[in-house]
Formats: structure tokens, sequence, C-alpha cells
């Protein structure tokens, strides 16, 4: 059975406890482990949005196909049921790297094929019958210094070139939105849901054990080899392994640098009365967001309050993550003063709930698809925090390559991206810390009122890969 939430004894918040999005569901027994060493044609390893996706695509496609899912808590207990509830069109990666070492054409390829993967998402829980609180807002992201305002009209001109048309927004125009004190101008794609993260991948998991696929939760796995998953109550054997795993890869010995466990924190109100939103707005549930370098990211939920996010501890040390999602109070309070820069009517406001999660960062912050035939061994992830709809489109990706069809999907960038790996200790804890101190100094001096980017971030920008 899941943990029942524990609030602080101090400030009355709940704390951890993986999410307030779990909190919000009907508690239910987890469900069994494996019981003994098994063969069947595809293992994944995994049970968030990555490896359920891939499990339900599969046996969409192939019924005959016999599939198991390993998790070692539950389903969703990743950053797949902690994350800010964004399904948005933005690639999990750089579109001009892309470009750079594929083609400009297949950048946009991949920028269409994201755009197709929201309303992908959205039809498949219209028929699935899941009820993940979905609506199509679109996406708001918001500028409130000049130079913010600079990067954001940069970013506009480039995602309609790559085939997301943003529109430009005044200040008028943005806050007749969503009323964001101190907006100077914005931008809006329609290509974007607000959904709640845990009904989505609790419904998407109860799909696939309806499809028939096995899915074993507290179920750790220790190892994974070519055609070989291995677990303390047995191995299973199998002709394909996918390593859905995300901000969890560090944690095995032969990945340990592959993909930086990166570390991100949320906070939610308590349901705002009618009158509070009569003042903010944000009529349409836009999913909203700012052009900082340390990023904020929020919604309205569906039960009226704010959940906001942004980073707190970005990386701990060694790569190790904090799994039950317990923030630090400073972080807290950081977050209460990004929500209450941003809605001034909030100062007041109770805070509810929060908790963190890890996300994985490849060393050029681009996503990446793969399947070693020889080794039978497939791994999909690195969204840099963007991984609400590129699972999807990763998961049919790996649907297509497990079944050695050549599809446009199996033809994207991303398929078989390769980068280099992060520094050994501590020149990755100590690259890490910098970076987001200079990305924070940055925003400091941007909010002097400055027309363009700090020179400190670009800088780090360099530094950082990105």
């Amino acid at each position: 059975m899941h943990q029942a939430p524990e609030r602080d004894a101090v400030t009355h918040i709940v704390n951890g406890r993986v999410s307030f999005w779990h909190a919000q569901l009907e508690p239910r027994p987890t469900r069994a482990p494996l019981e003994r060493s098994s063969t069947v044609d595809v293992c994944v390893v995994g049970a968030g949005l990555t490896g359920l996706w891939t499990a339900y695509y599969l046996k969409k496609s192939s019924p005959s196909l016999s599939v198991a899912v390993l998790e070692e808590r539950f389903a969703g207990f990743g950053a797949s049921g902690r994350n800010g509830g964004w399904l948005s069109a933005t690639v999990a990666g750089s579109l001009d790297r892309y470009a750079r070492r594929r083609s400009v054409e297949s950048a946009r390829h991949l920028q269409r094929a994201m755009i197709d993967s929201v309303d992908e998402v959205i039809r498949v829980a219209r028929d699935e019958g899941i009820d993940a609180d979905l609506v199509k807002g679109g996406l708001l992201r918001v500028a409130r210094t000049p130079s913010q305002l600079d990067r954001l009209e940069k970013s506009v001109a480039a995602a309609r070139l790559w085939g997301d048309p943003f529109t430009s927004l005044s200040a008028a125009q943005t806050r007749q939105r969503v009323n964001v004190s101190g907006a100077v101008g914005g931008a809006f794609s329609e290509h974007g849901a607000r959904l709640h993260p845990a009904k989505l991948v609790r419904g998407l998991a109860d799909a696939v054990v309806a499809s028939g696929v096995e899915l074993y939760e507290a179920t750790p796995v220790s190892e994974v080899r070519p055609h070989e998953v291995v677990t303390p109550f047995g191995v299973v054997s199998a002709r394909f392994v996918v390593r859905a795993t995300e901000g969890f890869t560090a944690s095995f010995a032969d990945s340990h640098r592959r993909w930086l466990p990166m570390n991100s924190s949320m906070i939610v109100t308590a349901p705002l009365p009618d009158a509070t939103w009569d003042e903010i707005g944000w009529g349409a549930c836009e999913t909203l967001g700012d052009s900082a370098h340390t990023f904020m990211y929020a919604q309205r939920t569906a039960d009226g309050r704010i959940a906001i996010g942004g980073r707190g501890v970005p990386y701990r040390y060694g790569s190790r993550v904090d799994r039950d999602g317990e923030t630090p109070a400073v972080t807290i309070a950081e977050l209460r003063q990004v929500l209450t820069a941003f809605f001034p009517v909030l100062a007041d406001v109770s805070i509810e709930h929060a908790w963190s999660g890890v996300l994985g960062v490849p060393r050029d912050w681009c996503a990446s698809v793969s399947l070693d035939r020889a080794t039978g061994i497939a791994t999909a992830g690195g969204y840099t925090g963007h991984g609400v709809t590129a699972t999807n489109l990763a998961g049919r990706t790996l649907r297509d390559l497990i079944l050695g069809q050549d599809t446009e999907l199996t033809g994207l960038p991303w398929v078989d991206w390769r980068t280099r790996t992060w520094e050994p200790e501590p020149l990755r804890w100590l690259g890490v810390r910098a970076l987001y101190l200079a990305y924070r100094a940055a925003d400091r001096a941007e909010a002097s009122g400055r027309h363009t980017t700090s020179r400190i971030a670009k800088v780090a920008g360099v530094i950082s890969g990105r």
C-alpha cells in the first residue's frame, strides 16, 4: 500500500511522499512483484511513461508479443508522476544541434512529430477512458524583464522556423490571458495541454495491464545485460530489453555518467477562491512558463490551485537521488517567492504540498532513442524536463525499432543519437553547482533592466553544453 502523506510539523506543508499528484489519487495496493525467472519477448525496465508507452504500443501493434514491465516501486513513482503536467510540443533537445549533425529537414520532422504527439496523448486518453484532467489550452511563455523579452522574441523566431508557430504577445495581451505581475510580453502556442500526471500514468498502467502486459511492481533491477534483466527474484530473459529509467539511470554502474539526474521541485497552493481567479485570469488553463535562466513552470489545476515548479537543489553529489521527493525548506521558500512575484494577490495563500523529482540530462541536453540489435538493449530518455510528450513519441519509436519497421519515426534525428558522458566527480558536482549559481546571478543582473542576455549566462551556456 502506498504510504500516506506526512505533514511537516513546523510548516504544516506535506513534504515529499512522492508528489501531490499521487496524494490526490485513491490509495491502492502495489501490484505483485516478479516471483521467479521467466522468458518474454520484451522486458521493459521502468514503469514510467517511457516504459508504459512502449509496452502499450507494442501490444497494440503486435498482440501476440509477450511483454513484461519491471518497476522498483510502483508505476509512475519517478518523474512521470511528479512533473508539472505540461503536455507541450517543446522538443527535448536542441533542434539546432540535431540539424547540424543530421539535417535541417530531419529537425523539422522532429518538431512536427512532437506537435502530433500532443494530440496523440489526448487521443489515447480519450479512447482508453483515462480522465487526466486534460485541457488543451496551449502554452504561454512570459517575459518579465527586457532581456527575457529579447530572448523570448528570438526563441519565437526560431520556433517558427522549425514549425511551431508561436504568436508574439504584447504585455497587455499576455496579462489578458494570465495576469502575471510585471509581464512585458509573451508568446503563445496552441500546441500544449494541461494534465494531471499521476492520473495519466495510473490510467496508462491500467490500460497496459488490460492489454495483456505483465506489470511487476516492487521489483528492483540490479543489472541490465544483453537479453537479460537481473532482479532479486530471478532473471528475465528477453529478445529485447528496454531500459526506460530516465533520472534513475545513474544508479546502474554501466550508465552512471550517461545522464545526469537533475533535480526539480514543485509546490502547490490551497484551492483559490473565485475572486482570486477573477484577478489572475488563466481561464483557458494554459501551461505557463517564463524566460528566466533558472526557469519556472506552472499550471492551473482542475481543482483550482496553482502548481508551480523550478530548480531547487539541482544536483546531489555522486548522482544521488532523493527517492521520496522530500524538498529543502529553502527551496520551498524560493518557489513561494516566485509564486508571489508572479501573483502578488497570493501573498497570504497557503502552500499545501511540496515535492521534488529527478529528470535525465545528457551532456549535450539532447534526448535520444536507440536499439542495439546485437545485445537487444533499447534505451530512450534524456528528456531534460520535456518528457510528458516526448515519452509518447519515444514509445512509438521504440515500438517501430523493436518490430524492425522502417518508418518516419525511426528516421527522426534523435534515433541512435550519441553524446559524451558527464565528467567524473567532483568535477560534475562543481560544474553543475557553478552553472546554476551563474544562472541565478545572471537573472539578478538582468532584473536591473538590461536589454540583452547577461554575459554570465552566455558563458554558463557554453560550459553547460546547452
